[in-house]
């Protein structure tokens, strides 16, 4: 996995953007990837799955997912649902944060905080 610190999301997602803010609010540097944009490949995809889970990963609730036909949203399995993020990456819950190969889903001030917090 890539060290420093990756945004993978997509730039019309609020929680992105709302992240992308509080780190340049905290100075945070980081690269950001865009998921709709600049793809992603299956090993990035794995690593996360193996560190979060597919089932936190797979955003059910989202306009992407809820748009599928009811075939593809049938997904029971590791297999299916790694297959569906990588042919509809915007499924994924945005965003995901990378740091020093680290994961961590979603967007909460508190979580980005504790995140970045300074270690003694």
């Amino acid at each position: 996995m890539q060290q420093g610190v990756t945004v993978y999301g997509i730039t019309t997602c609020d929680t992105v953007r709302k992240a992308r803010r509080w780190l340049d609010a905290e100075g945070v540097a980081y690269r950001y990837h865009d998921l709709r944009k600049d793809g992603l490949s299956a090993e990035e995809l794995a690593d996360w799955v193996k560190a979060v889970g597919w089932e936190k990963l797979l955003n059910k609730s989202g306009m992407t997912f809820r748009k599928l036909p009811e075939t593809d949203k049938q997904v029971s399995t590791e297999a299916q649902a790694v297959a569906l993020m990588l042919a509809h990456p915007t499924v994924i819950k945005r965003p995901v944060l990378v740091r020093n190969g680290a994961v961590t889903l979603g967007f909460k001030p508190e979580l980005y905080a504790a995140v970045f917090a300074p270690t003694s």
